[in-house]
Order: C-alpha cells, then sequence, then structure tokens
C-alpha cells in the first residue's frame, strides 16, 4: 500500500482550497489501494484563507496545515511544505484548481509503472497569446543555451518519488527553481499532458515580476552562456571600436580639411556601447544576487503554526486503510 502526499502552497485562496480537498478526496476514493495526505502551506494570506483551513483540518484527519509567518513568495513556500511531506511519493501542485486533480490519478499510474518523475505539461491554456508567444520564446532561449534540458510548459506540476524529493532536500538550495532542479537531478521524466482549465475564482497570483523571477532564475542557475556571451561581445565590439577607429584616422589624414569627425555617429556609438555595458553589468548583477542568496543561507520559509502534524505510531498522517 502506497502513502501518497498532495503538496500545494495558498495565498488568497479561501474560495478554492475547499473544493480542492474535496477533489482530491473523490480521486483517492477511487484508489484504495493508497493511502494519502494534504499538505497545504498558507503563505500569508489576507482574504481568510487560513480560517477555511483551519477549519478543513478539523473537519478531515488527511489535510495537515502550515501557517507561514508571512509571505515567503511563489518559490520557497512550495517547496518548503513539499519536504515536509512524508509520502512515498509527493504530487506538488497549485491550490488554485488550474491544476486538475482529477490528473492524480494518471500521475500515480506513471509512478507505479516505475517513474521517478512525473511531470504533467500544459497542452492548452487559457493565456492572452502574448503571455503564450513569450513562453514559447523563453522556452526556445533556455533550451538552447541551459546545461540541462528544461521540460517546456512544465509549471511545477508532477509527482516526485521519495527519492526525488530527498535528492531536493540534500541540494538545500534556499532559493530553488524547481522547474530546473528537476532536471538537474537527472531521473528521465514521465510527462502526462493536460489542458488549464479557466480559473473559477479569485485572481491570479502570477504577474510580470513573478514571471520575470521565474525566467531570470531558469537562465542564472542553469546557463553560464549569458557570462561567455558578454565576453564574446566585449571582444567583437573592442576589434569593432579599433576598425572603426583606425577608419576614422585614415579618413581624417586622407582628407585633413574636408573631412570633418560628424557628432551623430559619436553619440550612437556611445549610446550603443553604453546600453550594452548596462545589460551584461544587470546580467551579472543576477548571478551574483543568486550567489548572495546562497550565501545568507536564509530558511526556506518561517512556520507560525502547523496543524495536524501529529505522528501515528507509524509516523504517517491517519488515512484511509491504517
Amino acid at each position: 500500500m502506497a502513502f501518497v502526499s498532495i503538496v500545494g502552497s495558498c495565498f488568497n485562496e479561501a474560495g478554492n482550497v475547499g473544493e480542492l480537498v474535496q477533489r482530491i478526496g473523490q480521486v483517492f476514493a477511487k484508489l484504495p489501494e493508497h493511502t494519502y495526505e494534504i499538505v497545504l502551506a498558507d503563505n500569508g494570506s489576507t482574504d481568510g484563507t487560513d480560517e477555511e483551513l483551519r477549519k478543513l483540518a478539523q473537519e478531515n484527519p488527511h489535510v495537515r496545515v502550515i501557517l507561514n509567518a508571512r509571505n515567503f513568495g511563489h518559490i520557497r513556500s512550495p517547496t518548503h511544505a513539499m519536504l515536509q511531506a512524508r509520502g512515498d511519493a509527493v504530487i506538488n501542485m497549485a491550490t488554485d484548481l488550474e491544476d486538475p486533480p482529477e490528473l492524480i490519478a494518471d500521475l500515480i499510474a506513471e509512478w507505479q509503472k516505475g517513474a521517478k518523475v512525473v511531470a504533467a505539461v500544459k497542452r492548452k491554456t487559457s493565456d492572452s497569446w502574448a503571455l503564450t508567444v513569450a513562453r514559447r520564446i523563453f522556452y526556445g532561449i533556455i533550451g538552447r543555451i541551459s546545461e540541462v534540458r528544461l521540460i517546456p510548459n512544465f509549471t511545477g506540476f508532477g509527482l516526485y518519488d521519495r527519492v526525488v524529493v530527498e535528492r531536493v532536500r540534500l541540494i538545500d538550495d534556499p532559493y530553488p527553481y524547481m522547474r530546473g532542479l528537476i532536471s538537474e537531478i537527472g531521473f528521465p521524466p514521465k510527462l502526462v499532458q493536460f489542458d488549464k482549465p479557466p480559473r473559477k475564482r479569485g485572481i491570479t497570483k502570477h504577474n510580470f515580476l513573478t514571471l520575470y523571477d521565474f525566467a531570470m532564475l531558469g537562465i542564472v542557475k542553469h546557463s553560464v552562456a549569458p557570462l561567455r556571451l558578454a565576453t564574446l561581445c566585449a571582444l567583437v565590439l573592442s576589434v569593432f571600436s579599433l576598425f572603426v577607429g583606425l577608419g576614422y584616422l585614415v579618413a581624417k589624414l586622407m582628407w585633413w580639411d574636408q573631412f570633418q569627425l560628424g557628432l551623430a555617429p559619436l553619440l550612437i556609438g556611445v549610446f550603443f556601447f553604453s546600453s550594452v555595458q548596462l545589460f551584461f553589468i544587470g546580467m551579472l548583477g543576477e548571478y551574483v544576487n543568486s550567489i548572495h542568496t546562497h550565501v545568507r543561507r536564509l530558511p526556506l520559509v518561517t512556520e507560525r503554526e502547523r496543524l495536524n502534524f501529529k505522528e501515528d505510531a507509524g509516523g504517517r498522517a491517519p488515512g484511509k486503510g491504517d
């Protein structure tokens, strides 16, 4: 009998967590050979999500709740919750119902066939065309420059065997990019495709800044290509500048009285080289920030309270079949 953990991080999802728990229960009612737990981490919600989670924990022994001291963001909180799970397999999913709970049965089926990682990838979404195009461009770029092959259209929703979870724990990354970390660990993923349903309640928590954060993490944690590109550009532009300077010198010597150095080429050159320098200084800053995050060794989150984390004699949450 396998023990499966369902893990999710919540921020202002009071209208969704109840239905999420209900639908997960319906899935496992059809899987009597498995026991399960649901680990939900509230990430400093302000809409009463914590009270809804308290109610669910009182009513349902499968539900275990972590209340964070504040909002620790979309990267750290889900990873911390995953590391608190005790299942033989851990399924990480969003709590806004955009990751359909009904797909859990398919993920478990592939895991039982031997897959250590089962990744749910989006086949179709209701996102705007601009976001869809931007996502395709990003995956195209990261696929070319990354040292490992990242899974396109993979948001982290999927099943991870206990072996994979323990590898993540050993890596001890204080700001982990799970989408890339799974590829770095190296187990070949089994892909399960699904159509992303539209959000029923609330608003999406992913804005430009969070998507930018994901993109930068994907680049700086899994590729040194931008740093090498900076060096290459510096070399090419230096040689180009040398030839331009020699050309102007020759022109001035040949047409001393007629040739006059124009202000426009000078300004264009200054702005061009300045923009290139600023771009790569910013990229270098991203790498420095990643190093700084590791050096500080801050915890993933600080917990305020736990609910239903009392272990039974077997060290696992009470569940069907125990």
